[in-house]
């Protein structure tokens, strides 16, 4: 795949999750109650990098977590070879909390299908909400998020790639056409 847009670089995505953070805290009217917990891998460092957006805004600190869903996965039989399962950390009582799931893009809404599943198997939480740094469209599910840094329309033929500076040495988001 080559690479077709540049669509957001360092100071776009650190705009987008300060953005983010600050529609949280209208929306819960605070951080009382509310938790982070991010789908791996991107998402696991969105949530960590909006508590710490949210703690700059607010002063209080928001818990976080790490969710594993490889197992909850509904194209797990199609894939080759062993599933690369990683490690859940949620290290909190979920039960009667709002929960803040985060991921890196949104597209067909099975991998938040997915993710719903693996958090309902460690409590009830009060509410759970969706935050996305992209919504791409292209929905197969009837999954919306409540926060995204940005829309960026896209075609089937194209991916977008969230490259962060944690796993990637970078903060950009690109287009890339097959």
């Amino acid at each position: 795949m080559k690479e077709k847009a540049r669509i957001m670089d360092k100071e776009g995505i650190s705009r987008a999750i300060t953005r983010i953070a600050h529609e949280i805290l209208e929306k819960n009217k605070g951080t009382s109650g509310v938790s982070l917990i991010g789908i791996r891998n991107r998402g696991v460092y969105l949530a960590r990098r909006l508590a710490d957006a949210i703690k700059a805004i607010e002063g209080a600190e928001v818990l976080t977590g790490a969710l594993d869903i490889t197992l909850y996965r509904d194209d797990l039989a199609l894939a080759s070879g062993q599933p690369l399962v990683r490690k859940t950390e949620i290290d909190f009582d979920i039960n009667n909390k709002i929960i803040i799931l985060v991921d890196d893009v949104l597209y067909t809404g099975r991998t938040i299908r997915a993710a719903l599943d693996a958090l309902i198997d460690f409590g009830r939480p009060k509410a759970i909400q969706l935050a996305v740094l992209v919504d791409r469209g292209h929905r197969e599910l009837p999954i919306r998020a409540d926060y995204s840094g940005k829309n960026i329309p896209t075609a089937k033929s194209e991916a977008i790639e969230l490259r962060l500076l944690e796993s990637d040495g970078v903060d950009e988001i690109v287009i890339l056409e097959k």
